[in-house]
């Protein structure tokens, strides 16, 4: 038995549902956290849902920060809403606290545990296979950064420290570089070029923040397709879920990651690098979606710098991949040889592409800035 079922009605009986408990199994595709849907059945009501999760110790080893910056955000994206004439309850997450008021709840063997209601009628999507859909999850993000404009982003706990400090990470590849510990050097020496040929882009996102012209915000940092719940009768994105990596940040690294993740066709793995391309119409479409979702939250600056975010995001990426691979592919999980390597690969191939057509990407985020 996993450790997470070990303490489950346990952890079950320290929450008030309202109803009576009639299964809790588990659910989604995440890699994380345990995550169950817990199922009540009221007495007068049709069957009542809940997200039950155990946060993950090895990711996140201060659940209190962790929970801190949950319910803050969340809170706060309530008001907003609500303000707004929103449903509150449909379009930001709530944690329900346990029966004993705390943030969350700490099991007989120490595991921390959260609930959040079921948010019914919605679809969460692994991959975007329509420019509409893609679009819909940038709308949501952008929004998502609209009603958190007046966050005070400076009193979030960084819940995974230098998450996205480029800097850091190539640093970090350098040491893992002259240590060489498995003698794989030789074996990555045109990847290794690649970044070193780089190293003064991975500062130009940290500088102007140092410089003022980029603001430090409430940033996602994982805002892929799956992080958006997306209603089933209207296909828009609703809710921002996985608020783990709320940290402060820059709104180019949220821009530059789903650009990453989604402005391709191409598997993350893929050996065949001609498949991998950036799509300049997936960028546009994303684009023009998040800048609308904004509703002119974001500064010229920022928007000026989004080419920067998609492509520091997409390096960094593969600095971490190749980072791994020559420490022993000890931090991502690998089911082949070279597959860290691999993956590398296809990151530095999505860079060229942009750096290739650069001047397409600046004047569409200037078009669109234009229309802010």
């Amino acid at each position: 038995m996993a450790q997470a079922e070990q303490t489950l009605q346990e952890v079950l009986e320290a929450f008030d549902f309202g109803a009576p408990v009639v299964g809790a199994i588990r659910y989604g595709c995440g890699h994380i956290n345990d995550t169950f849907v817990v199922h009540t059945q009221p007495a007068d009501a049709c069957c009542r849902r809940f997200i039950l999760q155990r946060m993950s110790s090895a990711a996140f080893k201060r659940p209190d920060q962790l929970m801190e910056n949950i319910i803050g955000v969340t809170e706060f994206l309530g008001r907003e809403i609500e303000k707004r004439g929103g449903d509150r309850s449909r379009e930001a997450m709530r944690v329900i606290r346990p029966k004993s008021g705390a943030d969350f709840y700490t099991d007989s063997q120490g595991g921390a545990w959260r609930l959040y209601p079921f948010v019914e009628g919605t679809i969460c999507y692994q991959t975007a296979d329509t420019p509409e859909l893609f679009a819909a999850s940038g709308r949501a993000f952008g929004r998502f950064q609209q009603l958190l404009r007046d966050y005070p982003a400076e009193t979030l706990y960084e819940t995974i420290p230098r998450f996205h400090d480029t800097e850091d990470r190539l640093a970090k590849f350098k040491a893992a570089l002259a240590a060489d510990k498995l003698g794989r050097a030789k074996n990555c020496q045109p990847e290794t070029g690649f970044v070193l040929a780089r190293e003064q882009d991975c500062s130009v996102a940290l500088n102007a923040l140092r410089e003022g012209k980029l603001p430090l915000r409430v940033t996602h940092n994982d805002t892929k397709l799956n992080n958006v719940l997306m209603d089933e009768a209207t296909g828009e994105g609703i809710c921002i879920i996985d608020l783990d990596t709320v940290m402060p940040g820059l709104v180019i690294y949220d821009f530059g990651d789903s650009i990453r993740f989604g402005a391709n066709h191409s598997a993350e793995d893929e050996r065949d690098l001609s498949k991998v391309n950036l799509d300049v119409d997936l960028f546009a479409a994303y684009t023009a979606a998040f800048l609308a979702g904004t509703g002119g939250s974001l500064t010229d600056e920022e928007i000026a710098y989004l080419p920067w975010g998609a492509k520091l995001m997409t390096l960094e990426c593969g600095m971490r991949f190749l980072t791994d691979f020559l420490e022993g592919d000890t931090y991502f999980h690998t089911s082949r040889e070279n597959q860290n390597l691999d993956r590398c690969r296809t990151q530095f191939k999505l860079v060229g592409d942009m750096e290739a057509r650069w001047a397409e990407l600046e004047a569409i985020t200037g078009r669109y800035r234009k229309q802010q």
